[in-house]
């Protein structure tokens, strides 16, 4: 008995010594864990904001409401820090907080809709997928497209060019249908052959930077025109080839084409319109 109760009082001891030792420590914790970090910001704190890097842009201007008035070039600054990466969106922040009047097509934002099709720095390519250069001493130069009727400013009278599109008939053409009267089925090799053709957005970059389409876009139908004239032709499905390469055997159709290759070296899809033409060219040939 009494052994248990000397081992019942050490145990006693032990566990005060521990409370005693919790007791002593606990300021100390309450200061590690509450004492301010001088390194943590402030709420009061403002923060941290970049100094302004303006860039001029230039963009030709017209209006139809003031036909008189010639086409002029008109400067705008924006705050590079304070502004998306590409053309378009310097366009965008212009138009909404500078001048409202400015007027430009624009769609998906993705290079995938060609609406913004626009003449950059004296090359023809698309808005959204153009970045703006950084270098604040150049300006940056817009224009819309080249040798284009204006609607206003940036915005090219396209009506001719979709009307070229659609003398082509794009689309499948059969006189007969599949026998099983289900799906027209294409082998992957045949499918294959479209690749590089199909992708064309319509965005005209290329036909207007075409020379010959300045000239002779009356009854010249332009890179891309043509490249989609040749996408329906070699198409396994379609059945009208020889009628479609029939309507081009004149000498404006097709043949106001002199390789300059403009056309495939504007193509904002990496396209190559001027091989689509001289296939076409082949095939006649060879027929």
């Amino acid at each position: 008995m009494k052994i248990s109760l000397h081992s019942l009082h050490y145990r006693v001891q032990k566990r005060n010594f521990f409370f005693r030792w919790v007791a002593s420590t606990a300021p100390i914790m309450r200061t590690f864990m509450t004492a301010p970090v001088n390194q943590m910001a402030s709420t009061s704190d403002e923060p941290l904001k970049k100094e302004p890097n303006y860039k001029t842009i230039e963009i030709y201007r017209w209006s139809p409401d003031k036909p008189t008035e010639k086409p002029a070039l008109q400067k705008y600054q924006i705050d590079l820090n304070n502004c998306g990466p590409m053309v378009l969106d310097a366009l965008i922040k212009i138009k909404n907080e500078q001048d409202s009047t400015l007027t430009f097509r624009r769609s998906c934002r993705e290079g995938i809709c060609g609406s913004c099709a626009m003449n950059i720095e004296g090359g023809n390519t698309l808005a959204c997928i153009s970045k703006i250069d950084k270098d604040t001493s150049k300006s940056l130069k817009i224009y819309p497209l080249p040798h284009m009727n204006i609607v206003k400013d940036l915005v090219p009278d396209l009506t001719h060019f979709y009307k070229q599109y659609k003398s082509i008939e794009p689309y499948l053409k059969q006189r007969e249908g599949p026998k099983d009267g289900r799906e027209n089925l294409q082998t992957i090799e045949d499918r294959k052959k479209l690749d590089g053709l199909y992708e064309c957005i319509l965005c005209a970059c290329c036909s207007t930077s075409c020379p010959s389409y300045w000239w002779n876009q009356e009854e010249y139908l332009g890179p891309a025109v043509l490249m989609q004239a040749y996408r329906w032709m070699i198409d396994s499905r379609d059945q009208f080839g020889p009628q479609r390469r029939e309507k081009l055997q004149n000498k404006m159709s097709l043949y106001r084409c002199h390789t300059i290759m403009n056309c495939s070296k504007t193509c904002p899809k990496g396209l190559q319109p001027g091989a689509a033409i001289a296939k076409i060219k082949y095939m006649m040939a060879a027929e």
